[in-house]
C-alpha cells in the first residue's frame, strides 16, 4: 500500500530535531524505520510529518562510562552486537540483539527505535528492564531520565512526551559473579518472539544470591517476574528452582492471537524461564 502523505525534514542538530517535534503533535520521529515504514505503507499510523534524526552524531555509538555502557539511539542492532564494550560489561544485550529479526534488519534497525517502539513482542525491551536500564530524553525543555521500569506505558506506547526525543540508554555493568542468557521461543528466526525470557542471575557461594527476569510478549509491557525472582533468591540450584520458575507467570496477561493463547504462553513462560534462569546459573 501507499502511505498517505506527509512532510519530511531531515535537521543538522539534535536541538533542531526537538523543536521540529515539538510543532505538531502528528509529528513522528524516523529512525532506523524497521518498525515505522511497514505502519505507514499499511497507513495503520497517519504523521504530519518526519522528522528524520538518522545522521546526528548525538545519537550514535557505543560508548563505555565506567558503572555503565551507554548505547545511542541510533547505534544500530548490527553495531550493538558486535560491540566489545556490549559483549564485556553488557553479554545479555548482545545475545538478545543477535536475536532481533533478520541481519538486514539488524544493519538498518536501531537499537533506540525497537525500543521507543514499546512493543512487548520485541525482544530488547524485556531485556533493558531485567538489567534495570535508564533511558535519557532531550526535549527542547532539556534532558531527563527514565528508568526502565517508568518508561514503558502500554502496548506500543511509552512515557517520552509530546517533543522528546531518545537520546540513548545508560545499561549498568554488573559485574563479577553474574551470569545471563535470552530464551526465546519463536515460529520463524525472523519472527517476533511468542514468549521470551532474558535473565541475569548472580550465585555466591553456590546459591542464588539474586536473580532478574524479564518476560518478552506477557503483557502489553515486558514484566518482571517478580515472583520468580523473590522465590530464587538464596536458592540453591536444583528441583525447587523448576518450582520458584513456575511461577514467572504469575500477575502476567498474555495475548491471545494466531500464534498462540494466553495459557500456552503461560506454559512457555514457565518452561522458558526455567531454560533462561539455569544456563544464566552456570547450571549444565
Amino acid at each position: 500500500m501507499i502511505p498517505a502523505q506527509f512532510d519530511y525534514v531531515r535537521p543538522g542538530s539534535l536541538a533542531e530535531s526537538c523543536q521540529e517535534l515539538a510543532s505538531d503533535e502528528d509529528t513522528k520521529v524516523l529512525a532506523g524505520g524497521q518498525s515505522l515504514l511497514p505502519l505507514l505503507r499499511l497507513r495503520l499510523a497517519y504523521p504530519s510529518k518526519l522528522v528524520d534524526i538518522g545522521r546526528l552524531p548525538e545519537l550514535k555509538g557505543v560508548h563505555d562510562r565506567g558503572d555503565h555502557v551507554f548505547v545511542g539511539a541510533m547505534a544500530t542492532h548490527d553495531e550493538v552486537m558486535h560491540s566489545g564494550v556490549v559483549h564485556a560489561d553488557c553479554p545479555l544485550v548482545a545475545l538478545a540483539t543477535s536475536m532481533v529479526a533478520d541481519p538486514a534488519i539488524r544493519h538498518r534497525g536501531t537499537f533506540g527505535g525497537s525500543l521507543a517502539h514499546a512493543d512487548p513482542a520485541g525482544d530488547l525491551p524485556a531485556v533493558v528492564l531485567a538489567l534495570e536500564g535508564v533511558f535519557v530524553a532531550r526535549s527542547a525543555q532539556g534532558e531527563r531520565e527514565i528508568p526502565a521500569a517508568e518508561f514503558f506505558v502500554d502496548y506500543l506506547e511509552s512515557s517520552l512526551g509530546p517533543g522528546e526525543i531518545l537520546v540513548g540508554v545508560k545499561i549498568p555493568k554488573l559485574g563479577a559473579g553474574w551470569g545471563f542468557h535470552y530464551e526465546k521461543f519463536h515460529r520463524t528466526a525472523q519472527a517476533w518472539a511468542i514468549v521470551g525470557v532474558a535473565a541475569a542471575v548472580r550465585r555466591s557461594n553456590g546459591s542464588i544470591a539474586e536473580a532478574r527476569i524479564g518476560l518478552t510478549n506477557m503483557g502489553p509491557t515486558p514484566l518482571r517476574a517478580r515472583a520468580t525472582e523473590s522465590a530464587l533468591q538464596g536458592m540453591e540450584l536444583g528441583d525447587q528452582v523448576r518450582q520458584a520458575c513456575d511461577e514467572a507467570a504469575a500477575d502476567t496477561s498474555p495475548p491471545a492471537d494466531l500464534h498462540a493463547q494466553p495459557d500456552y504462553r503461560r506454559h512457555l513462560a514457565r518452561v522458558l524461564t526455567h531454560r533462561a534462569v539455569l544456563t544464566a546459573s552456570g547450571s549444565p
